[in-house]
């Protein structure tokens, strides 16, 4: 049965294609699919029809098709397909891949999974989950090629050949000494323009970038994003070289954790996907939501203090909502701003209190401007000129105010060594909405005289 490669024609078939008992079929059928597109027919099929289409499957597919599953899926994968098929997929896995497959399980579990595993590579699961959850060392590979300081580029480039099978990893040699120590660097482009008896001592570089097993993995991020590094060394407290981080796999690392900073900044906790049940999904947001709910009645509880304002002058109140969410709005862009700022940058006192002025320039630009425009609308509407004059100068100031709380509360988070993402979009827009009710209300009273 012919394929087309619409998504929804695809399942049709497959699924037809099941029923009908013509494996060899639906065989070809998946073969003419790339990876991710065998992900997302999986997915796509009931739960009942999973272990037939995982049969069909051979090694190669299922391996390249568990990269783009999540975690609870790639384990439902394993048990469904068994012990033996799901010893061949382990093995198969890039290192680093199945340490972040493992990491959130007990030592029972990872010990069950692993159990038929190669002695080594048994040895190296175990070895990577001592490290700490979010360190270098549970993203490195150990599939790299190290030579002896004492090689020539001849027998250098004759290790390379014999590592062939390496070839994904295979950017630059590392040089050590007689400890094992790091101590240089030599790029491909170095071995083929050097002479055959040069010794690599000779040409390689001392100067290298490298990170400690226990570095944060945020910290390995920002190295390679800034330098452009294909790949980094990583080293142990004495110097010795245990293995290193490619790239890739710290752009995996990065799409993750934006994908956990987008739920943080939005209070959605946990992931929440289209399969997440009804109750699981209200049980991961109500946290949030019950404490801004709390904070929410702060607002009602000024509103009520400036009641006698709001009375005298009912006018004021067609323009909260609109004070309120341009406040919160700003914030929250600001917030944006910081977060990705973090994960980008270095930041010290000095670039943080230029990131502060800057976020206050940018407030003031857009307080101006807006309230201006606010004030002719108010004036033109309400034919009041002390009305507009109060809701642009509240508007000028709450932005102001809403720019900088959404720039200063995530850099102090990160001081304390809190995920800056915790201070969620909501939060942010919930401070500031009690803020800018705070100035709006008290200029309004100031000038309560002039408005009736």
């Amino acid at each position: 049965m012919p394929l087309t490669r619409d998504q929804d024609d695809v399942s049709r078939a497959i699924i037809q294609l099941i029923k009908d008992g013509n494996l060899e079929s639906l065989k070809k059928a998946i073969n003419e699919l790339e990876p991710r597109e065998v992900a997302t027919q999986y997915k796509r099929l009931p739960r009942k029809r999973h272990t037939i289409f995982l049969e069909i499957l051979d090694k190669d597919h299922l391996v390249n098709m568990l990269g783009f599953l999540s975690k609870s899926e790639q384990l439902r994968v394993l048990d469904l397909v068994g012990p033996v098929r799901s010893t061949e997929l382990l093995e198969e896995m890039k290192s680093d891949d199945l340490s972040h497959l493992l990491s959130d399980l007990s030592d029972k579990q990872v010990e069950k999974l692993i159990a038929e595993l190669r002695q080594e590579q048994k040895k190296n699961v175990l070895q990577r989950r001592k490290y700490p959850k979010d360190s270098a060392g549970r993203i490195m590979t150990t599939r790299y090629v190290w030579v002896h300081q004492s090689y020539t580029v001849e027998k250098t480039i004759e290790k390379l050949m014999h590592y062939k099978s390496f070839a994904h990893y295979l950017n630059y040699v590392y040089i050590i000494n007689d400890e094992k120590q790091l101590i240089g660097v030599l790029s491909y482009r170095d071995l083929l323009l050097a002479k055959s008896d040069c010794m690599v001592t000779e040409i390689m570089e001392t100067g290298l970038a490298k990170v400690l097993d226990t570095t944060d993995q945020g910290e390995v991020a920002k190295m390679i994003g800034q330098f452009d590094f294909v790949s980094l060394p990583v080293v142990n407290e004495e110097n010795i070289l245990v293995g290193i981080i490619q790239a890739d796999e710290v752009l995996d690392l990065v799409v993750r954790e934006a994908n956990k900073d987008i739920e943080m900044l939005f209070a959605s906790g946990k992931s929440i996907d289209f399969k997440t049940k009804p109750l699981v999904a209200a049980y991961r947001r109500l946290p949030w939501l019950i404490l801004l709910l709390f904070i929410g009645l702060v607002s009602g509880s000024i509103i009520s203090k400036f009641e006698e304002t709001l009375e005298a002058v009912v006018a004021l109140a067609f323009f909260m909502p609109m004070i309120a969410g341009m406040t919160g709005n700003t914030g929250t862009q600001s917030l944006a701003v910081v977060v990705r700022g973090l994960v980008s940058e270095d930041l010290n006192m000095k670039t943080s209190l230029h990131l502060v002025f800057r976020e206050l320039i940018v407030g003031i630009i857009l307080g101006v401007v807006c309230g201006a425009v606010i004030s002719v609308i108010a004036y033109v509407w309400q034919g009041s000129f002390t009305l507009g004059l109060v809701v642009g100068s509240s508007l000028v100031a709450t932005l102001i105010i809403g720019t900088i709380a959404g720039t200063v509360i995530p850099l102090i988070l990160n001081k304390f060594n809190v995920d800056p993402a915790v201070a969620s979009g909501p939060l942010i827009t919930t401070i500031n909405d009690i803020l800018s009710l705070l100035i709006y209300f008290g200029i309004a009273t100031m000038f309560i005289s002039k408005l009736m």
